[in-house]
């Protein structure tokens, strides 16, 4: 099975191609220009890979929560190869892919959503994968939702930027804070082999950004508070 997964729902473009159990994965730190970046890196992936668009199998996107403008853009490339090729498709949650990039028993992945906002999900680890504790929300850092025990694992740039209030919030319950971490290409393709064996591809005009807020940007009465 060759599988092509790619996300840009934070300022990272990432890439990954699965090929029978190879794998290859490039990521940039983007800023905003995904869309000018993201095609010429797929198809400099494919090239140095030896593979043209007709070998691949399935492709996989970061379908949020993230930014708005990134994971429109991740789900209009995967559309439109996905149409060109009658390709399955499969999108793949951002803060499940950062539990399986730190891959560890208990992890609260926490991406900032802007705004004093954070997008959340506790997940534990199963033997099939992973299981939602919370599933993803949004909310302040204060009000992100409790956990029990200990031995949770917490990752993502919501940690980053909010760290302090965090680690008070989950006092008692955190066992580490993994710095600098962010959803990957190459966990979610990692994830989207299992989806697609399963059957669980969809075709291209099912696939659909996951983004949790319906609101982007706060009213000039809001802000300051």
């Amino acid at each position: 099975m060759n599988i092509v997964a790619f996300d840009t729902s934070t300022e990272y473009c990432s890439l990954a191609l699965w090929l029978d159990g190879r794998l290859i994965s490039r990521d940039v730190l983007a800023g905003q220009r995904h869309s000018e970046l993201l095609l010429p890196m797929l198809q400099t992936m494919l090239n140095e890979a030896g593979v043209t668009l007709n070998r691949i199998d399935g492709i996989a996107f970061g379908a949020g929560p993230g930014s708005f403008t990134g994971l429109r853009i991740a789900c209009s490339v995967a559309q439109g190869l996905a149409f060109s090729q009658d390709i399955p498709v499969v999108g793949i949650s951002t803060l499940e892919a950062l539990a399986q990039r730190v891959d560890t028993p208990k992890v609260l992945a926490v991406l900032d959503a802007r705004m004093g906002e954070l997008y959340f999900a506790a997940y534990e680890k199963a033997a099939t994968g992973w299981s939602a504790v919370h599933e993803p929300l949004l909310c302040r850092p204060e009000t992100a939702p409790a956990v029990s025990g200990g031995g949770w694992t917490g990752c993502g740039s919501g940690f980053d930027l909010y760290q302090p209030g965090l680690s008070e919030h989950y006092n008692g319950n955190l066992q580490q804070i993994i710095s600098g971490c962010y959803p990957h290409a190459r966990e979610m393709v990692q994830m989207a082999v299992i989806q697609f064996d399963n059957g669980e591809g969809k075709a291209a005009e099912e696939a659909l950004p996951v983004y949790i807020r319906n609101k982007v940007a706060l009213k000039e009465s809001e802000r300051g508070r």
